[in-house]
């Protein structure tokens, strides 16, 4: 209960945050003033360079920009669950998500982070060609062979933290996030085991 009562707190501080930033910088272009946001209150769990130092927290650095505001945009409705990110969301505007999915596009993306190499082997295997068995698909169809994703419709995942993908494997396969496009990620998580889940994140994670 305290857990809760404190991560809404830090929502509400986040949010009085933005609003200050962004109202500080209202005479400025959006792009600046989406830039003295990143490089504040977003570095706390992104970064100053868009790269994470919590393995539970995404790089944002490299990923495409309409990825970045449609999940913003997801935060501040609700059709994403996060009450901190909830909290950030809410002052942003259309064009604020879009500005600071510019700002982090721009930035280079993180470099290969895998450790486990056996793990990733099949996780290689996963990725590339699917499970026939189970009437899986290759992940590498929506997100690209090297994982760079497609831009306006799937994520760079390339040296994401392999703990963040592997949370968000589990998020879609408990129904827990949902703001995937026709049920997608959750049909599709829901069919790999625990240890499917963690070979495909360690394989992601090492690539560049």
């Amino acid at each position: 209960m305290k857990r809760v009562f404190a991560m809404v707190v830090f929502a509400q501080v986040f949010a009085l945050g933005a609003a200050h930033a962004l109202a500080d910088d209202h005479e400025s272009s959006p792009q600046s003033a989406a830039e003295q946001l990143a490089g504040g209150l977003c570095a706390a769990c992104h970064g100053a360079n868009g790269m994470s130092m919590v393995p539970s927290q995404p790089h944002l650095a490299g990923q495409h920009a309409a990825y970045i505001a449609k999940q913003l945009a997801n935060f501040k409705s609700g059709a994403r669950q996060n009450a901190i990110m909830a909290g950030m969301a809410a002052a942003l505007s259309e064009e604020d998500m879009a500005a600071l999915g510019r700002h982090y596009a721009a930035l280079p993306p993180p470099p290969p982070a895998g450790t486990n190499a056996e793990l990733a082997k099949t996780g290689e295997s996963i990725y590339r060609y699917g499970i026939a068995s189970k009437g899986l698909p290759a992940c590498s169809g929506c997100h690209a062979p090297n994982g760079a994703g497609i831009p306006d419709q799937y994520p760079r995942l390339a040296g994401q933290f392999a703990d963040y993908l592997y949370g968000q494997l589990r998020a879609f396969a408990a129904h827990e996030r949902a703001n995937d496009s026709n049920a997608m990620m959750r049909g599709i998580s829901s069919r790999l085991s625990d240890t499917e889940m963690r070979a495909v994140a360690e394989y992601l994670a090492g690539l560049k």
